[in-house]
């Protein structure tokens, strides 16, 4: 997992950790060849040997922030042995979970067992995740605290603030949960479109995005999500990636339903870049086979009355590392599109994908990726990479939407950013040149 980055530089094959074979492996350096396969002995073993150092790394990492968090909190918390004890068994229980999931994870079994190991360290992770930043941010208000107490009232907040980081992490990852196994609600959002003709007034897209059907999100939590969007009876189905972690082999069954979306202009899906972690070709012939129209850097005219609508989608904003010929590029979306077309709207999986959208001519501009940060207090820091966290933007004359997702990834935790289905709806007035709707 932790070489995914350094294998997409060196232009290797992502292979999960445990399934490194030796016959299969591209080396990082150097390499001897001999038989049928060619034995790659030296670079082999180098990467096996780059491999167990990272893990050792990333492996005393944890520790040592577990150790940080329990040398923290736990003198602080009551002294009563019992909720040391506690407090003591949670914290190594997140410690020897996080890598036995990512492990169970990455091994080729398959079976109830294994997939209980993986839930149970993915919930784990996110405590763990809560736990450290409220350990952290308790001690930052400790510090500034002891330039204006007391001896005796800072003992005392030592005491209550342990006790309070230890309340908040269980609450935030109890209502995380349930926020995040739910069904997604039901989002609307009116988009104007300056000169929109009258026969494409109230057309409406239902969006999902970022499900992740993988190691916690599988057949039943993909169908509630089948039934509420037909429900919704929009005239468009937009799938705007990232709806996949892991190969065909392993989820075609819980994407299955998939193939019972129906909308009276069709079905459409465009790349997010876990798709090219996962077989980006086999899930596109995947999507084909269950009647989803997947666009790449093409579009299509819808026709509704006598107005046209041009929907175009791009691959992901990432995809040429995987594959050159997958360069995302709005602009080749829109070659031969009817200049007369009311509307014209682009899937895009990531929201930085808006600048290239504005300039080709865009309307407006369907994105999901961020998730909406998922979970606090990583909201804050999306925009750090991507120019939108959710809701409707502006960016010049292009409407930019980008969705919290409808499903999660990683942890089963969602707090402070629900999951969506989005109603889009398009309607006729004029615009403002700028937003004046702040990222929410």
């Amino acid at each position: 997992m932790w070489l995914v980055g350094r294998q997409r530089a060196a232009g290797l094959r992502e292979w999960p950790i445990g399934e490194w074979p030796i016959s299969r492996t591209r080396y990082l350096r150097g390499g001897t060849c001999a038989g049928p396969f060619g034995s790659h002995i030296d670079g082999t073993l180098s990467a096996e040997l780059h491999l167990s150092r990272r893990a050792l790394f990333i492996l005393g990492l944890l520790f040592l922030l577990h150790a940080y968090i329990g040398l923290r909190l736990l003198p602080a918390l009551p002294t009563a042995p019992a909720s040391q004890v506690a407090a003591g068994l949670v914290l190594l229980l997140s410690f020897l979970s996080i890598p036995s999931g990512l492990m169970a994870r990455s091994s080729r079994r398959e079976g109830p067992w294994n997939e209980r190991v993986v839930f149970a360290s993915l919930v784990m992770m996110g405590l763990f995740s809560s736990l450290f930043v409220f350990t952290l941010l308790r001690d930052i208000g400790l510090a500034i605290a002891g330039l204006f107490l007391s001896t005796d009232a800072m003992l005392e907040l030592v005491r209550v603030s342990a006790g309070l980081v230890v309340g908040l992490t269980l609450f935030a990852t109890v209502v995380g949960f349930f926020n995040a196994r739910r069904r997604a609600r039901i989002v609307d959002v009116e988009v104007v479109i300056d000169g929109l003709p009258p026969a494409l007034q109230g057309f409406s897209i239902a969006q999902i995005s970022d499900i992740h059907v993988g190691p916690t999100i599988k057949h039943d939590y993909v169908q509630s999500i089948v039934t509420a969007v037909n429900g919704l009876q929009a005239d468009v189905i937009a799938i705007t990636g990232d709806l996949v972690d892991g190969s065909v082999r392993q989820l075609a069954p819980h994407v299955a339903p998939l193939s019972q979306l129906s909308a009276e202009h069709g079905v459409y899906f465009v790349t997010g870049n876990h798709e090219y972690y996962s077989g980006e070709r086999a899930w596109s012939n995947e999507l084909r086979r269950l009647g989803v129209r997947v666009l790449m850097n093409e579009h299509v005219v819808l026709t509704r009355g006598e107005a046209k609508l041009v929907l175009a989608g791009v691959t992901d904003y990432t995809a040429h590392h995987f594959d050159p010929s997958q360069r995302s590029d709005p602009e080749a979306a829109l070659v031969n599109a009817p200049a007369d077309a009311g509307a014209k709207i682009l899937l895009a999986h990531q929201p930085r994908s808006a600048p290239a959208a504005a300039a080709a001519g865009f309307d407006l501009q369907l994105s999901g990726h961020t998730h909406g940060g998922q979970f606090w207090p990583w909201n804050h820091f999306v925009r750090l990479q991507q120019p939108f966290t959710a809701g409707l933007d502006r960016f010049g004359s292009l409407w930019v939407y980008t969705s919290r997702g409808t499903g999660y990834w990683g942890p089963p935790k969602r707090f402070g950013a629900p999951s969506e289905i989005t109603r889009i709806r398009l309607v006729a007035g004029t615009c403002p040149q700028r937003s004046t709707f702040p990222a929410r």
